[in-house]
């Protein structure tokens, strides 16, 4: 929910997990809790390891048939990407999301990006954000803020996704907007 808007697509693959498996997730309600992986996700709903891998490995199969065609991109999301090329700066991707789904959206917006990082969630995009010397990271998850710190990133928060700006202020963001048409001014200060 930073980059993109994958709700109206993720709740169809939860309907579609629904038939498949027999069950009767809330699509809305996973939609609107985006963020950690999706395997992270499932335990949390109780599932054990062999169910969670079934759901996972059906979910990823179905994903770029259902969900990749119905995402939208955030307002200001290809913007803020220019603005940081013209700032000088190097774009990252780094996200809970399958690396080859998330490969597929920025395919879908001719979105050229430097690095490309799934599968990984809280510090643990800290330490890609390390790796790759990043001096900001944006996100619209507490787990974004998390990330960042780790890395000692500044750690703008948008409220494009589960938390509004007051909770990522909170959670510990060094500046909160409400969402990405908001970031060239605010990097342009910088």
């Amino acid at each position: 929910m930073t980059l993109i808007d994958p709700r109206p697509g993720m709740v169809r693959a939860i309907e579609a997990l629904n038939a498949e498996f027999a069950l009767s997730l809330d699509g809305e309600e996973f939609a609107a809790h985006l963020g950690p992986p999706l395997a992270d996700t499932m335990r949390g709903y109780g599932f054990d390891e062999p169910m969670v891998e079934q759901l996972v490995g059906h979910f990823r199969k179905i994903y770029p048939s259902v969900v990749v065609g119905l995402t939208e991109p955030m307002p200001g999301a290809e913007r803020a990407l220019d603005a940081v090329r013209e700032a000088g700066g190097r774009t990252l991707v780094i996200t809970g999301k399958y690396e080859a789904n998330a490969a597929l959206h920025l395919k879908a917006f001719g979105w050229d990006v430097d690095r490309l990082a799934g599968d990984v969630f809280a510090a643990a995009k800290g330490e890609v954000l390390r790796e790759e010397g990043a001096a900001i990271y944006v996100g619209d998850h507490l787990g974004d803020v998390v990330g960042a710190k780790a890395a000692g990133a500044v750690a703008v928060g948008v409220a494009t996704g589960p938390y509004g700006v007051d909770e990522l202020v909170e959670a510990g963001a060094d500046v909160a907007l409400r969402d990405l048409t908001e970031f060239p001014a605010w990097l342009a200060q910088l």
